[in-house]
């Protein structure tokens, strides 16, 4: 993206999409790592977008009054650090717009800005006292703004908790600072101004109570927090044409934090994640933005857990039809060479199916009761039935022809009475047996080759017959000879079409035993792979949350601390929930793998019983001559 496009458009207090953005992340395939920047308006944001894209200039920057950045504006830069990743930048419409006059809007784009970002930059000028920790408010709101469950049961139980698990890490960048970093004669970090600056007050009062009110709520949904203080760039006279200056005409030390700041964010800011840990892409981000805007436009409270889910299904769908796609370009290549044998064929189709597999597992999340799943194993199943089909009409029409092309001269010998001659069965034999072993020797036939030749050696029965029964050389001893050993001939031909449909019945079953197996070794590995996201985040979470406990009884707030604790004891207790949930989608698939098991237990003795029918089959006695006529007619 050569420069910045609006993502989300404000006008007149309406939030909406602008479609062309979206698009563009629709086809933006990698994982994508999101930093948004809010602050009050007229306060720097955008050069510090622009210091992030490594550009000049991009985002728009002023020297008026007037705030440049309408709605929230996005930039999608290769992440100068991690391959394969782009970097998002989201600059937002200044807060406190006095021409806006909407604090209800303000907070919208506060919230979207948090819904969005995996690293949340608040840009403010001056220092951290009360007035800039004040300003802000909307951390006060977001549990009116945000909701992370649909469900309303316990909606207030451990909010700060669900929010914190789920919010992006949070940077305070403070400008034009001019103080020394001191506390009592001290020299403190810029973190430990931020951390300072959020201290609580001990007592229980109202104002006391006023004052710590934003403070906590900053400490419960950002406990990654960091700060950076940058001195004035230039001089007061040159801020206006700050997008235009040369970096050497910047302030060393504004530099050197520049350049500290830009990269922390590259090394630090993870990639944007959602419930459950799953990394989002540049597509599905377009998702969500969809899915938050217009639950907003509509006047409802976003949803994480709604939104998610949302996101999940389109994704999922889509996933299903990629893992399809996979499957029928991996099919592509032995479909050209039909008819093949089906061997050929099944290892084709298995290992189509497995990068099939594999590419539905990568794209979706959230697959309850892997529903998706079982989508993209039917519409392949459906979709290797019609290949397998067709490899066998295939291997029809080429044996047909086959036989055809090489019964052509015998058939034109029947017309013209060739055979109706004494002494004739033997010459038709000669040139029928001739047939059969052109026939034999032809290479690739397909799975029908046995089966096709049955059926034309049943259609050349009755021309047999007349030409034996009209042929006077031979004796009736001789024509009953010949009978029966015709007979054994096609008998034997009928096992050799059934063995062909047996062979192909059993590498069917044996196809399914390995497409279940491996479909159930997904399903396993994808739900330890989401579960051990999950645990990974409650471990983070759980670690931050035990921080500020501590933190809180050193500080004397043993009320608090107590509260922390039960919040961590609350915390452990939905860890438990979730473990319980996964062990009980594990015996879930052990019963779809039993179902599977008896399924494939059924069709092996429907085969079974097939043969036995074929095996029971009475055999036609053949009598025992001495000497058989030259002339005889063997079917092999």
């Amino acid at each position: 993206m050569d420069s910045p496009m609006c993502l989300v458009k404000n006008t007149d207090g309406e939030l909406c999409v602008e479609p062309e953005a979206i698009n563009y992340l629709k086809g933006l395939k990698q994982k994508v790592v999101v930093v948004s920047v809010v602050g009050l308006y007229r306060t720097g944001k955008s050069y510090l977008m622009n210091k992030l894209a490594q550009k000049r200039s991009g985002f728009a920057l002023g020297a008026t009054i007037q705030s440049k950045t309408k709605g929230i504006w996005m930039w999608c830069v290769p992440h100068p650090e991690k391959t394969d990743h782009t970097l998002v930048l989201l600059d937002t419409e200044g807060l406190g717009d006095v021409e806006k006059g909407d604090s209800k809007n303000d907070a919208w784009i506060f919230s979207l800005a948090i819904l969005l970002s995996s690293t949340l930059v608040y840009n403010s000028r001056g220092t951290i006292d009360n007035d800039a920790v004040e300003k802000l408010q909307y951390v006060n709101e977001l549990t009116e703004m945000i909701k992370v469950k649909s469900s309303t049961v316990d909606e207030e139980e451990g909010e700060g908790t669900q929010f914190m698990q789920f919010f992006p890490n949070f940077v305070w960048t403070v400008r034009d600072f001019t103080l020394q970093l001191e506390i009592d004669d001290r020299e403190i970090t810029p973190d430990q101004y931020l951390e300072n600056s959020l201290k609580l007050k001990t007592g229980t009062s109202k104002k006391i109570n006023v004052y710590n009110a934003p403070r906590e709520c900053i400490r419960n949904f950002f406990p990654s927090r960091k700060c950076f203080v940058f001195p004035s760039p230039t001089t007061p006279d040159n801020m206006h044409r700050l997008d235009s200056m040369d970096e050497a005409e910047l302030s060393e030390r504004f530099r050197e934090v520049a350049d500290t700041f830009c990269r922390f964010i590259f090394q630090e800011s993870r990639m944007k994640t959602v419930i459950g840990g799953h990394t989002l892409t540049g597509e599905m981000l377009g998702h969500l933005v969809n899915t938050y805007v217009e639950t907003i436009a509509k006047g409802n409270v976003p949803c994480l857990e709604n939104a998610v889910l949302a996101m999940a299904k389109i994704e999922n769908q889509a996933a299903v039809v990629e893992g399809l796609a996979v499957y029928l370009k991996g099919m592509e290549d032995v479909k050209a060479l039909f008819p093949v044998d089906i061997n050929q064929l099944s290892e084709n189709h298995l290992r189509s199916e497995t990068q099939a597999t594999k590419a539905f597992m990568k794209r979706s999340f959230k697959d309850e009761n892997w529903e998706f799943l079982k989508a993209l194993a039917e519409v392949i199943s459906n979709h290797s039935a019609d290949l397998f089909k067709q490899n066998k009409d295939a291997s029809e029409k080429k044996c047909k022809d086959l036989l055809e092309n090489l019964s052509a001269q015998m058939d034109q010998g029947m017309k013209a009475g060739t055979y109706a001659t004494p002494g004739g069965y033997g010459l038709y034999c000669n040139h029928h047996d001739n047939i059969v072993a052109q026939y034999r020797a032809e290479p690739n036939k397909g799975i029908r080759a046995e089966e096709v030749l049955e059926q034309f050696l049943k259609d050349k029965s009755a021309d047999s017959n007349f030409i034996q029964q009209a042929d006077k050389k031979l004796t009736e001893n001789e024509k009953e000879i010949q009978a029966e050993k015709k007979k054994t001939a096609e008998l034997e031909q009928e096992k050799a079409a059934f063995r062909e449909q047996q062979s192909e019945m059993e590498r069917t079953i044996e196809n399914n035993r390995i497409s279940q197996e491996k479909y159930l070794k997904e399903m396993k590995e994808k739900m330890e792979e989401e579960r051990k996201q999950q645990q990974q985040e409650f471990n983070r979470m759980l670690e931050r949350r035990m921080q500020e406990q501590k933190d809180l009884l050193e500080k004397g707030h043993k009320e608090k601390a107590e509260l922390m604790r039960q919040e961590i004891l609350e915390i452990k207790k939905r860890d438990e929930l979730e473990r319980e949930a996964y062990i009980k989608n594990t015996q879930n698939q052990k019963a779809l793998l039993d179902d599977y098991k008896k399924q494939a237990e059924e069709q092996k003795e429907q085969m079974e019983m097939l043969i036995r029918v074929m095996n029971n089959r009475p055999q036609p006695c053949i009598q025992v001559v001495e000497r058989l006529p030259q002339e005889a007619c063997i079917l092999m």
